[in-house]
């Protein structure tokens, strides 16, 4: 009976050995991986909607934590909602890093120049956008179908040759957008240039046919 009671006590000293060895190989596997991940941001990782929900409640109403930590000056001023500065979830895939701004939902194809205040570029923004699908032989043609159009109708014209210096000669070709993609259909540049968010900028929107003939065609009415 002697023999077994040692023999008990030497197997509880034992298991009480291993996890005390075991509990701090833990403690030093934590420390070291806590210093080589110090921050995660948990905007970064995708969590289902039913779990970040509670994680947000549950920092928010933390008593101990400040509501100005770690927040820009310049978003805690005013009336103003908190928006994040640097890294927005809604950009798309690989652009969420990019600054607000770079990336907008809706843009135009108004021309830019390459220097000064951009409020300044435009003296006047069109209205209208017109488009035409040519080729160079269609050259007088097309001229005198842009001639009916004013200021107000932005020209874009799709080059389904390729030939889009010869288009030079028109003044009002300075002027005006050249898109050049050879042997395609004027359904393949709308699908591919009039997006929704592009076009939004205009009033109305209008793919004309190059043999469309304007003798009486009056495009202001």
């Amino acid at each position: 009976m002697r023999t077994l009671h040692r023999s008990g006590v030497c197997k509880k000293s034992n298991d009480t050995a291993r996890l005390l060895l075991t509990t701090i190989i833990g403690m030093v596997l934590g420390y070291f991986i806590g210093v080589s991940c110090p921050y995660v941001s948990l905007n970064k990782i995708n969590l289902p909607s039913n779990l970040v929900k509670p994680l947000d409640v549950a920092f928010n109403d933390d008593p101990h934590s400040s509501s100005s930590r770690n927040v820009p000056e310049n978003l805690t001023s005013g009336t103003t909602p908190l928006t994040p500065k640097m890294y927005v979830p809604i950009n798309p895939r690989g652009a969420e890093s990019l600054p607000p701004g770079i990336i907008v939902p809706e843009s135009d194809l108004y021309l830019r120049r390459l220097w000064g205040e951009p409020s300044e570029d435009l003296k006047r923004k069109p209205k209208y956008l017109v488009t035409f699908t040519v080729g160079s032989n269609q050259k007088n043609h097309i001229d005198a179908a842009v001639k009916k159009f004013s200021e107000d109708f932005q020209i874009l014209l799709f080059h389904y040759d390729g030939r889009t210096s010869e288009w030079e000669q028109f003044e009002w070709s300075r002027r005006a957008i050249h898109v050049s993609a050879r042997k395609q259909t004027k359904w393949w540049y709308a699908k591919r240039f009039l997006l929704p968010d592009i076009v939004a900028a205009y009033d109305y929107i209008f793919i004309w046919d190059e043999d469309l003939g304007v003798e009486h065609f009056n495009a202001d009415k």
